[in-house]
């Protein structure tokens, strides 16, 4: 049985995550750097914060870091309790996943590789997909913790396989994005309205999750809310890619659209949302989509 959870990393996601755990445990630690943060949160949806050597002696740890390099050393220099699971929620790379496998056996700790997507709207709702690789029976232990934010929660497979499966989302919201920038950009140099367009193509075969959500709320009304950074696309795009190139397959699409949103990424203004990529095709394209 669960006792106690924390949850390390309360970012934009990680936030919204943890607040749902003192809903189903008594005893919810959080810990951030910026320490301020954790106290914020502790004010505000009644968990501890406490310092990241107590957060650690929960019976199951989340972590939501920016990259796996970040939650790699922060378990360098840590001392766990046997029998504890960390779940990764980080978006992270599938081989340093399973170097912390083998790291944390080393101390009786099972981790899992759990990345979530659904952006913010479902982490605020407790909606979100959860892809988890990694030992089964860690797994099933772990499922009643990931309950409290997720909804469809699935074991994809070893180790380093949920790291995978959300970078070759992330990669398909990618292309998705640059083709219907590509391709409403097409249709408003011919005079078309793009808002029936839309309509249009949302009961059509072409429709996607970029279609129905993303253009829509944050690209055509000119918002482009920060939920999603784009270095965080750029960073799951490179991991997708170099999936790929381990596997030996030729992926030119993957190829290309990497290269764009890494071209993107690096000519946007500072804290961008992944939707403000589309900015630089318009800059292209003398064409502004709205």
């Amino acid at each position: 049985m669960i006792q106690s959870v924390a949850f390390i990393g309360l970012g934009a996601m990680g936030y919204r995550m943890a607040s749902h755990l003192p809903r189903h445990f008594d005893t919810v630690y959080v810990w951030n750097r910026s320490f301020e943060k954790a106290k914020q949160h502790a004010t505000e949806y009644g968990t501890q914060a406490v310092e990241l050597s107590q957060a650690v002696q929960a019976d199951i740890i989340f972590s939501c870091l920016p990259t796996s390099a970040d939650v790699a050393q922060l378990v360098e220099n840590l001392e766990l309790k046997p029998g504890t699971i960390w779940v990764d929620c980080t978006s992270g790379v599938p081989d340093l996943a399973r170097q912390l496998v083998t790291q944390l056996k080393n101390q009786g700790v099972d981790y899992l590789d759990a990345p979530v997507s659904g952006q913010t709207i479902g982490a605020d709702n407790a909606t979100l997909t959860v892809m988890v690789g990694g030992d089964f029976t860690a797994f099933e232990r772990a499922y009643p913790a990931m309950q409290a934010f997720g909804k469809l929660i699935k074991h994809v497979g070893e180790s380093g396989a949920g790291f995978a499966v959300k970078a070759v989302n992330n990669m398909l919201l990618a292309v998705n994005l640059w083709s219907v920038a590509e391709g409403f950009t097409t249709l408003k140099a011919h005079g078309v309205n793009l808002g029936e367009a839309l309509d249009c193509i949302n009961a059509s075969s072409g429709k996607s999750g970029v279609t129905e959500t993303i253009f829509p709320q944050r690209v055509l009304n000119r918002s482009f809310p920060v939920t999603f950074a784009l270095p965080l696309l750029a960073k799951d795009a490179g991991i997708a890619l170099d999936l790929v190139h381990a596997a030996k397959l030729p992926a030119p699409l993957i190829a290309l659209t990497q290269s764009l949103i890494q071209a993107a990424n690096q000519t946007a203004e500072e804290n961008s949302d992944f939707s403000a990529a589309v900015k630089m095709y318009e800059s292209w394209s003398k064409i502004t989509l709205e």
